[in-house]
Protein backbone atom coordinates (compact mmCIF):
# COMPACT_ATOMS: atom_id res chain seq x y z
CA UNK A 1 0.00 0.00 0.00
CA UNK A 2 1.32 3.58 -0.56
CA UNK A 3 2.03 6.04 2.25
CA UNK A 4 1.17 9.46 2.56
CA UNK A 5 4.12 11.48 1.46
CA UNK A 6 5.16 14.88 1.56
CA UNK A 7 8.16 15.69 -0.27
CA UNK A 8 10.03 19.27 0.67
CA UNK A 9 13.17 20.30 0.89
CA UNK A 10 15.96 19.27 4.09
CA UNK A 11 15.75 22.19 6.67
CA UNK A 12 19.45 24.03 6.21
CA UNK A 13 21.03 26.86 8.42
CA UNK A 14 19.32 29.31 5.94
CA UNK A 15 16.37 28.13 5.53
CA UNK A 16 14.10 27.89 8.82
CA UNK A 17 12.50 24.60 9.59
CA UNK A 18 9.09 23.14 7.44
CA UNK A 19 6.92 23.83 10.60
CA UNK A 20 8.07 27.74 10.37
CA UNK A 21 7.95 28.40 6.21
CA UNK A 22 5.05 30.25 4.97
CA UNK A 23 3.08 28.96 2.35
CA UNK A 24 3.88 31.08 -0.57
CA UNK A 25 1.24 33.72 -1.86
CA UNK A 26 0.22 34.86 -5.42
CA UNK A 27 -0.37 31.60 -6.78
CA UNK A 28 3.28 30.09 -7.02
CA UNK A 29 3.79 26.45 -7.37
CA UNK A 30 5.45 24.15 -4.67
CA UNK A 31 6.97 21.21 -6.54
CA UNK A 32 6.72 17.73 -4.74
CA UNK A 33 4.57 15.09 -4.32
CA UNK A 34 1.46 13.68 -2.52
CA UNK A 35 0.32 10.78 -2.04
CA UNK A 36 -2.94 8.71 0.04
CA UNK A 37 -2.50 5.81 1.20
CA UNK A 38 -5.65 3.13 0.13
CA UNK A 39 -6.20 3.05 4.35
CA UNK A 40 -7.14 6.35 4.16
CA UNK A 41 -9.90 5.68 1.48
CA UNK A 42 -10.92 3.25 3.02
CA UNK A 43 -11.50 4.50 6.74
CA UNK A 44 -13.64 7.95 4.98
CA UNK A 45 -15.86 4.90 2.90
CA UNK A 46 -16.27 2.82 5.92
CA UNK A 47 -17.37 6.39 7.94
CA UNK A 48 -19.59 7.73 4.93
CA UNK A 49 -21.44 3.95 4.84
CA UNK A 50 -22.01 4.00 8.52
CA UNK A 51 -23.41 7.75 8.49
CA UNK A 52 -26.83 6.03 6.00
CA UNK A 53 -29.71 5.29 8.39
CA UNK A 54 -30.43 1.17 8.11
CA UNK A 55 -26.62 0.12 8.03
CA UNK A 56 -26.37 -1.65 10.78
CA UNK A 57 -23.17 -3.01 10.54
CA UNK A 58 -19.92 -3.48 7.97
CA UNK A 59 -18.39 -6.42 6.56
CA UNK A 60 -19.33 -10.24 5.77
CA UNK A 61 -19.87 -13.23 8.16
CA UNK A 62 -16.12 -13.78 8.27
CA UNK A 63 -14.89 -10.39 8.24
CA UNK A 64 -17.36 -9.85 11.55
CA UNK A 65 -17.11 -12.95 13.09
CA UNK A 66 -12.85 -12.38 12.83
CA UNK A 67 -12.98 -9.32 14.00
CA UNK A 68 -15.33 -10.27 17.14
CA UNK A 69 -12.85 -13.05 17.93
CA UNK A 70 -10.01 -10.44 17.63
CA UNK A 71 -12.11 -7.98 19.71
CA UNK A 72 -12.81 -11.18 22.93
CA UNK A 73 -8.82 -12.15 22.91
CA UNK A 74 -7.40 -8.60 22.71
CA UNK A 75 -5.05 -7.96 19.82
CA UNK A 76 -7.09 -5.29 18.41
CA UNK A 77 -9.52 -4.39 15.55
CA UNK A 78 -9.37 -3.29 12.29
CA UNK A 79 -13.12 -2.55 12.73
CA UNK A 80 -12.40 0.71 11.10
CA UNK A 81 -11.89 -0.50 7.51
CA UNK A 82 -14.18 -4.05 8.27
CA UNK A 83 -15.65 -5.07 4.60
CA UNK A 84 -14.13 -1.91 2.93
CA UNK A 85 -11.29 -2.30 -0.05
CA UNK A 86 -10.34 0.68 -1.67
CA UNK A 87 -7.52 1.50 -5.12
CA UNK A 88 -6.55 4.64 -6.32
CA UNK A 89 -5.15 5.05 -9.19
CA UNK A 90 -3.71 8.52 -11.61
CA UNK A 91 -6.06 10.07 -8.54
CA UNK A 92 -9.23 8.02 -9.21
CA UNK A 93 -10.52 5.76 -6.89
CA UNK A 94 -12.81 2.46 -6.66
CA UNK A 95 -14.28 1.64 -3.46
CA UNK A 96 -16.00 -1.74 -3.01
CA UNK A 97 -17.98 -2.17 0.42
CA UNK A 98 -19.94 -4.63 2.40
CA UNK A 99 -22.72 -3.74 4.19
CA UNK A 100 -25.38 -5.23 6.72
CA UNK A 101 -29.07 -3.38 6.39
CA UNK A 102 -31.30 -3.32 9.45
CA UNK A 103 -34.16 -5.31 9.04
CA UNK A 104 -37.06 -3.02 8.06
CA UNK A 105 -35.18 -0.38 5.64
CA UNK A 106 -35.84 -1.16 2.04
CA UNK A 107 -32.33 -2.82 0.60
CA UNK A 108 -31.83 -1.30 -2.68
CA UNK A 109 -32.62 2.17 -1.08
CA UNK A 110 -30.22 1.79 1.34
CA UNK A 111 -27.47 0.02 -0.53
CA UNK A 112 -28.08 3.47 -3.69
CA UNK A 113 -27.32 5.59 -0.87
CA UNK A 114 -24.65 4.16 0.65
CA UNK A 115 -22.91 4.12 -2.73
CA UNK A 116 -24.21 8.16 -3.29
CA UNK A 117 -22.34 9.28 -0.32
CA UNK A 118 -19.62 7.11 -0.08
CA UNK A 119 -18.87 8.79 -3.66
CA UNK A 120 -19.59 12.01 -2.27
CA UNK A 121 -17.52 11.95 0.79
CA UNK A 122 -14.81 10.79 -0.55
CA UNK A 123 -15.23 12.97 -3.73
CA UNK A 124 -15.32 15.83 -0.60
CA UNK A 125 -12.57 14.83 1.29
CA UNK A 126 -9.97 13.81 -0.38
CA UNK A 127 -10.48 16.04 -4.07
CA UNK A 128 -10.43 12.60 -5.98
CA UNK A 129 -12.51 11.70 -8.81
CA UNK A 130 -14.90 8.24 -7.61
CA UNK A 131 -14.94 5.97 -10.47
CA UNK A 132 -17.04 3.22 -8.89
CA UNK A 133 -18.70 2.44 -5.58
CA UNK A 134 -19.65 -1.41 -5.55
CA UNK A 135 -22.18 -2.21 -2.39
CA UNK A 136 -22.72 -6.04 -1.16
CA UNK A 137 -25.50 -6.34 1.49
CA UNK A 138 -24.20 -9.67 2.79
CA UNK A 139 -27.18 -9.94 6.02
CA UNK A 140 -29.95 -8.17 7.49
CA UNK A 141 -29.52 -7.43 11.74
CA UNK A 142 -33.25 -8.14 12.72
CA UNK A 143 -34.73 -6.11 15.65
CA UNK A 144 -32.98 -7.12 18.98
CA UNK A 145 -30.18 -8.77 17.16
CA UNK A 146 -27.05 -8.07 18.22
CA UNK A 147 -24.09 -8.47 15.70
CA UNK A 148 -24.54 -11.92 14.75
CA UNK A 149 -20.54 -12.91 15.43
CA UNK A 150 -20.68 -11.94 19.10
CA UNK A 151 -24.05 -13.88 19.40
CA UNK A 152 -22.57 -16.49 18.07
CA UNK A 153 -19.07 -16.33 19.83
CA UNK A 154 -21.03 -15.82 23.37
CA UNK A 155 -22.93 -18.63 22.49
CA UNK A 156 -19.80 -21.01 22.44
CA UNK A 157 -17.91 -19.92 25.07
CA UNK A 158 -21.04 -20.06 27.15
CA UNK A 159 -21.68 -23.82 26.26
CA UNK A 160 -17.96 -23.86 27.16
CA UNK A 161 -17.13 -24.92 23.70
CA UNK A 162 -14.49 -23.75 21.81
CA UNK A 163 -14.94 -20.65 19.64
CA UNK A 164 -15.96 -20.84 16.28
Amino acid sequence: MSEALAEQPAPSAEQPSPSYIEAPTGGAVVKGRIKVADEVVEKIAALAALEVAGVADMGGDLARAFESVRDRIGIGSRRGTQGVSAQIQDRQVAVSLTIVVEYGHVVMDVAAEVKTNVARNVSRMLGMRVMEVNVTVDDVRLPGEGRAADRDLAEDLDDGGEPG
